[in-house]
């Protein structure tokens, strides 16, 4: 028998889970000053499962940033949930291609 989420069989109960994506929003500017905030974000949004972050607003980006990024999609990965970075605005994508940073991200980008 199932019922909303659930599946049940005679002596045992099975709750199936599914964590929705959490979106992440990133602001005009990415840098050291905004970081702590960015930060924190990621950290519950990777804590609760799945993280879509949209990069379209983005205008001006620090290195810092972009390794924070970095950082935060492994330790999405460790933990099993999908990290995604979808609409990169033209200057992060140009930050991220002057750092070298490319291959770190192009299993991450999206769109």
């Amino acid at each position: 028998m199932e019922t909303a989420g659930r599946r049940e069989l005679p002596g045992q109960t099975f709750v199936m889970v599914s964590k929705a994506k959490q979106a992440i929003a990133l602001p005009a500017v990415m840098d050291l000053d905004s970081l702590d905030g960015i930060r924190d974000g990621l950290i519950d949004a990777i804590d609760e499962g799945p993280v879509l972050v949209d990069a379209s607003a983005v205008e001006r980006v620090s290195t810092n940033a972009l390794i924070m990024l970095i950082s935060a999609g492994e330790t999405a990965r460790k933990n099993q949930f999908d990290f995604a970075i979808e609409r990169p605005s033209a200057t992060m994508l140009t930050a991220i291609e002057r750092l070298g940073l490319g291959a770190r991200f192009s299993g991450m980008m999206r769109g």
